[in-house]
């Protein structure tokens, strides 16, 4: 078989572009809906919601409250928000064709669905009712009705929704296809560790859009892309942004073994920005990863890799300004570390 061979360059382009990173899209519900391709993922307070910032203009404080968006335990069960018209890919799309996981699944959302009854309760509460650890009532997600609501300050809380009118095979194929055009080039094992998912299911999904994907050699190995990308990855770079900062979890970043190699080359780097905790935000100046971020209240602190220019720094602090933090009510400060 015939593999293109794509470069780092090349490969970090193509995600910045077709994650909105170069340049913000226009603001509108569609745009929103391109920024959660593959899901904004929100364990951290208000992530999500910075994620967003960073691809679409004009992005407020209130973003998550557009009824165009949900929230619900996606990927490896963590917090998500995608939009509503692909709830059922980033939840019924997890789920087994039969098992134990399955039979829990669809027994938890029956018991919830009589507990709640057409409610939207706290999570801790609901799982009282029912007898059940609240951690246990995230498989419920996989029969694609559960959604929640949890902004960070209190506990989620959770509502049941009726049955997606969808085939499982389909939203499965969606969900690795998505996979595929935001983290690609990538492998049908990374699909798995990303999905949370079991290997079995993964590997044969992956198999079933083989039709769709074009083989390429990286710096990192073999690798898949969706064919209809090829070209985009041939393209000439455009221009970059002047600065960025993602927030923990960003799609840019939310990435595994070697995959964090091509995005950060130096091994001490790699181990400041995905660390054993929580990560920080990453720094992202004319394309590349500069740094890192974190942030109390108003007071942001950068510690910058390499030395950066003025400018730089002063366009850094321009998008550090832009934040739109719920409940902030003074100028962001920012302290540079570095």
């Amino acid at each position: 078989m015939t593999r293109l061979d794509i470069t780092r360059q090349q490969i970090l382009a193509f995600r910045r572009r077709v994650g909105g990173l170069d340049q913000r899209l226009r603001p509108g519900r569609q745009s929103i809906r391109q920024a959660a391709w593959a899901g904004l993922q929100d364990s951290m307070p208000r992530a999500a919601l910075l994620s967003l910032h960073a691809r679409v203009e004009g992005t407020e404080p209130t973003a998550l409250d557009d009824p165009s968006l949900v929230q619900l335990w996606g990927p490896r069960y963590s917090v998500f928000v995608v939009a509503a018209r692909d709830q059922a890919v980033f939840s019924l799309g997890r789920m087994p064709d039969a098992g134990a996981k399955k039979r829990l699944a669809e027994a938890l959302t029956a018991r919830l669905a009589t507990v709640l009854d057409g409610r939207e309760l706290p999570i801790r509460e609901t799982a009282r009712a029912l007898g059940e650890s609240h951690n246990m009532l995230r498989y419920a997600t996989l029969t694609g009705r559960i959604l929640i609501r949890w902004d960070g300050a209190r506990q989620p809380l959770i509502r049941v929704t009726s049955p997606p009118n969808v085939d499982p095979s389909r939203t499965r194929l969606d969900l690795a296809r998505r996979y595929v055009r935001v983290y690609g080039p990538t492998t049908p094992d990374a699909f798995v560790r990303w999905a949370g998912i079991d290997r079995r299911q993964g590997l044969a999904t992956f198999e079933s859009l083989r039709k769709e994907l074009a083989a390429v050699r990286t710096p990192m190995g073999d690798a898949w892309i969706l064919a209809e990308d090829e070209p985009a990855f041939r393209a000439d770079a455009g221009p970059v942004a002047p600065a960025r900062l993602l927030p923990s979890g960003d799609a840019y970043t939310l990435l595994q073994g070697r995959d964090r190699e091509l995005l950060v080359a130096e091994r001490e780097r790699r181990d400041s920005l995905w660390t054993s905790r929580v990560w920080p935000g990453a720094v992202l100046v004319d394309g590349d990863i500069v740094g890192i971020w974190r942030r109390s209240q108003h007071h942001l602190t950068i510690e910058a890799w390499r030395p950066l220019s003025r400018a730089a720094r002063t366009v850094v602090e321009a998008e550090a300004a832009s934040l739109p933090l719920p409940g902030i009510d003074r100028a962001i400060t920012v302290r540079w570390e570095g």
